[in-house]
């Protein structure tokens, strides 16, 4: 497959995936698809050697893994990656409805993650996420839901009654940022009945929602020479799709390879389907004992593991070179970033680095490097926060992009490509830990 075929692919991910919810169900569907033995956290686990097995959480985090078949009798290590699948948007309040002035019937949200806001505004948005509905039965059910058509807009104001728009404007999210509904069409309670009809219910039976506007325009490659990629949520689907690939194309048979999809990134992680939860640690310690185990092989396992910590990264703003750091600093279709920080914010140290970069020398994948200006304090990722439940080396990596968090972001054609060649490579290889020395068998 093309640089070019596997981003179009991409693009087809990412436009069944307005949601983390829907990301996670499109993931398990890929994966059932390949043999992947489904789990649940609240049965008992049968894991055997040369299986492959996937659990999902709250059903937008997913853990997925395969066992070595000869895996040895006293002991193994985990070869891991790890991303998420939550991107920022607006969250639709319980009580959704805001009504006026005259005919207007508008939409109260809130914001989810840090958004730019200005780049959700003049743009046609759908409607997606989950509704747990009561059956006939007697039970309470989850179920997705996404538009078929663009139902809201934030409008803009006229450049004729802001004058000094051009100037720089401070949105007010309570007050400038409620999409329009209806101009009338619409009545009060036409918002639940919508939800109602998309899951196939009645409002009365829907006892809860998780539901957000989505920019519904369709990714997309571009350019004279094809090596645009633009789509809404590439932070953080592209890594997600590329690991989750890495993960199905790979067969390890002397450890244990698993790629992991945590929510709420971009809102802190601090829940119990994000990476600041239990959920990596409950599975492992899970996996542990079903293969027979004890609680001593699993904390040696721990000491000779490693993480690949995927969370797209940010590319030279052609407009704008002085707002980054100029010997460390990554460019469209130059290959993976390894991001560090001091603050460790990513944990990418002189081990983790070197890890990973042997193994792109060996994959043929080339290597940029990221670190922030030095008077510009960055965000955290994924890799810092697992790491208090699962305390394994770990290096942060992740693609190059444009206008990371606006409703439409741009990427690199070839970078999905080097990223999952990378973890293809990661997954395959017999990595060996040892203190602060490693080998690459």
């Amino acid at each position: 497959m093309t640089d070019l075929d596997l981003s179009r692919e991409l693009c087809g991910f990412i436009e069944q995936s307005p949601t983390a919810f829907h990301a996670a169900a499109q993931m398990a569907n890929m994966l059932d698809e390949v043999g992947f033995c489904r789990l649940s956290e609240t049965q008992p686990w049968d894991v055997e050697r040369g299986g492959s097995y996937y659990v999902v959480r709250n059903g937008s985090s997913i853990v997925a893994f395969r066992v070595g078949e000869h895996l040895p009798q006293d002991g193994y290590t985990l070869q891991m990656a790890a991303a998420h699948t939550d991107s920022p948007m607006f969250k639709v309040k319980h009580v959704p409805e805001l009504e006026g002035p005259g005919e207007y019937l508008r939409l109260d949200v809130e914001g989810y993650g840090g958004m730019l806001d200005a780049t959700w505004l003049d743009r046609p948005l759908g409607l997606a996420g989950r509704v747990m509905v009561r059956t006939d039965e007697g039970r309470v059910e989850s179920r997705l839901v996404a538009s078929t058509k663009d139902v809201a807009l934030i409008p803009n104001v006229a450049i004729h009654q802001r004058r000094d728009a051009n100037q720089g404007f401070a949105y007010n999210r309570q007050v400038d940022l409620c999409p329009l509904f209806s101009a009338g069409a619409l009545k009060a309670g036409a918002f639940d009945a919508m939800v109602a009809e998309l899951a196939g219910c009645a409002p009365k039976d829907i006892l809860g929602k998780d539901l957000y506007v989505v920019n519904r325009t369709a990714p997309r490659v571009w350019g004279w020479a094809d090596e645009f990629v633009s789509a809404p949520r590439l932070d953080n689907l592209q890594c997600t799709f590329a690991g989750l690939n890495a993960l199905m194309a790979t067969h390890n048979d002397a450890h244990v390879t698993l790629f992991a999809c945590f929510d709420n990134e971009e809102v802190g992680s601090g829940t119990s389907r994000g990476a600041l939860s239990t959920f990596l640690r409950d599975t492992l310690v899970r996996l542990n004992a079903a293969l027979g185990y004890t609680q001593e092989t699993y904390l040696r396992a721990l000491a000779g593991s490693f993480m690949v910590s995927c969370d797209n990264g940010h590319a030279v703003h052609p407009n704008h070179p002085e707002l980054y750091d100029a010997p460390n600093c990554g460019h469209l279709n130059g290959g993976v970033l390894v991001k560090e920080a001091a603050s460790q914010k990513y944990t990418t140290d002189a081990l983790s680095r070197a890890v990973f970069t042997a193994v792109c020398q060996r994959a043929g994948v080339p290597v940029q490097t990221f670190a922030n200006r030095s008077d510009n304090v960055g965000g955290s990722t994924l890799g810092n926060l697992s790491a208090r439940h699962v305390s394994v080396p770990t290096v942060d990596v992740g693609l190059a992009q444009l206008a990371m968090h606006s409703s439409y972001e741009t990427a690199g054609v070839h970078d999905t490509a080097c990223l999952l060649h990378a973890l293809q490579a990661f997954y395959a290889c017999d990595l060996r830990l040892e203190a602060d020395s490693f080998t690459l068998g």
